[in-house]
């Protein structure tokens, strides 16, 4: 009706992109609104201007026009200016007749989404190389792909008051708790909030606690997502986002890569104890070095103290100073490499840590054993790229008790961690899971991985969710 259009009209006008086409019909005229810059123009002028000039010398109705003259896949009918108005700015287009009350949509948003690729941040030498991507549909349909399966359960949820973000709830019923998928739900639910943009809105949300470390898990590969909803857990998808959700996380995902299952089971278990000791390395080594050095001398071995005290000799600043002003070197470092274009920020990374090193050692700021063992740190650290940033402050927090107390300061220092680790859970699961845990879990893929028949079942029985 006239009234649908001009209250349609006057929310939309200061905008330049929106377009009327108006037919002129027996049937009166038929207006037909769309906004192309996010609205494909040849499937509006195919499925729907077309077929509508054709017809124009007929009676027609919303029957006959729903039934015999647009052949859209998606053509259903509304009666509020709000939700007319709503799939407008969504890159649909919407009919307004001067004769009928009711309004009909059709999908015909533009496909703007870029193709599949390898995902930058899970790269394999192994397997499948398909990359999640800011587009809903085209990362839904990747999953289908995987799981063709008839308890497949897709949720949708609209999130954000000013944005009406589509945001995906994915699970397996049947094997996602019951428990578990009603949290998720409900949490998302809730969040009230005016804009979301990006799955970060979603996950502070899910934490049970504030951490450095992630109890939500994350991927940009859609295999990986798959095998996640297999085991029973819940996935979510927010448009405009590459990175999937999926809840629980535990800490030993940390040290699981997708590479894992793509090679000869005892070479992946064998990198993967080499992920583990380099993240003992890097949590622990430059404390325990800090403690030795400054209150428990007698404790370190002659020869290697002697070599210590020449190296330092010419070094003005305490031995916890020393550390930690070369670990902040190396922050800066690793952190221009990564925001410098990827062309030139390797490099710079490379270059600028050997020129860094050497000229610490020539200036008399660091000595060659700080140097090492920092490098050697942060190495490590990168074995685990998830839990970096976890590592780089939980080290910066053992060195402080390790400096004031010595050993005694760094296994209060330690315990604290391992209390922390303890006390996280993800959408109620242990975060620790399977270490200190009574929880029957069936999950077969934890410090060392399984065969791939065994670790093909979900993580917990619905009887102890």
């Amino acid at each position: 009706m006239v009234n649908n259009l001009n209250s349609i009209q006057s929310i939309l006008q200061k905008n330049a992109d929106f377009k009327i086409r108006d037919i002129q019909t027996k049937s009166g005229i038929i207006h037909v609104l769309f906004i192309e810059t996010i609205s494909d123009y040849d499937m509006i002028n195919k499925f729907i201007i077309e077929p509508l000039l054709e017809q124009k010398d007929q009676v027609l109705n919303l029957e006959q026009i729903e039934k015999d003259v647009i052949t859209l896949g998606v053509l259903e009918r509304i009666t509020r200016v709000e939700e007319a108005v709503s799939q407008i700015i969504s890159g649909n287009t919407v009919l307004v007749f001067d004769d009928f009350k009711d309004m009909l949509y059709c999908d015909t948003k533009k496909a703007t989404s870029r193709a599949v690729e390898i995902p930058p941040t899970e790269s394999v030498i192994k397997g499948p190389r398909e990359g999640l991507t800011e587009d809903l549909s085209t990362n839904i349909s990747l999953i289908r792909k995987r799981l063709t399966n008839k308890d497949l359960k897709c949720e949708l949820i609209l999130l954000g008051k000013e944005t009406a973000t589509k945001v995906m709830i994915l699970y397996l019923e049947g094997s996602a708790p019951k428990k578990l998928v009603n949290h998720v739900r409900k949490t998302l639910k809730n969040i009230d909030v005016n804009f979301v943009q990006q799955s970060n809105y979603i996950v502070e949300q899910l934490q049970d606690k504030p951490s450095v470390f992630d109890t939500v898990g994350y991927t940009e590969k859609p295999d990986v997502f798959a095998a996640r909803l297999s085991e029973g857990r819940v996935g979510i998808f927010v448009d405009g986002d590459p990175f999937g959700i999926t809840v629980p996380h535990f800490f030993i995902e940390n040290f699981q890569t997708p590479n894992d299952y793509n090679v000869n089971i005892y070479f992946a278990n064998y990198v993967r104890m080499i992920r583990w000791v380099g993240f003992i390395i890097a949590i622990l080594l430059p404390p325990i070095y800090i403690a030795l050095t400054t209150h428990h001398i007698s404790l370190i071995p002659p020869s290697f103290l002697f070599r210590l005290t020449i190296a330092r000799a010419a070094i003005p600043f305490p031995i916890f100073i020393e550390i930690l002003l070369m670990m902040f070197f190396f922050q800066l470092l690793r952190e221009a490499g990564v925001r410098l274009p990827q062309s030139i920020g390797q490099a710079i990374s490379i270059v600028g840590a050997l020129i860094l090193g050497d000229t610490a050692v020539q200036s008399g700021l660091a000595s060659t054993v700080a140097v090492l063992l920092v490098a050697l740190t942060s190495l490590s650290a990168f074995l685990v790229p998830n839990i970096f940033g976890a590592i780089a402050i939980w080290t910066d927090i053992l060195i402080l008790f390790s400096t004031l107390l010595g050993l005694p300061g760094f296994f209060v220092g330690f315990l604290i961690f391992l209390s922390h680790l303890a006390s996280l859970t993800s959408c109620g699961y242990p975060y620790l899971y399977p270490i200190g845990t009574v929880n029957i879990f069936k999950l077969k893929d934890k410090i060392l991985r399984s065969n791939l028949k065994d670790i093909s079942h979900s993580f917990i029985d619905e009887d102890d969710a």
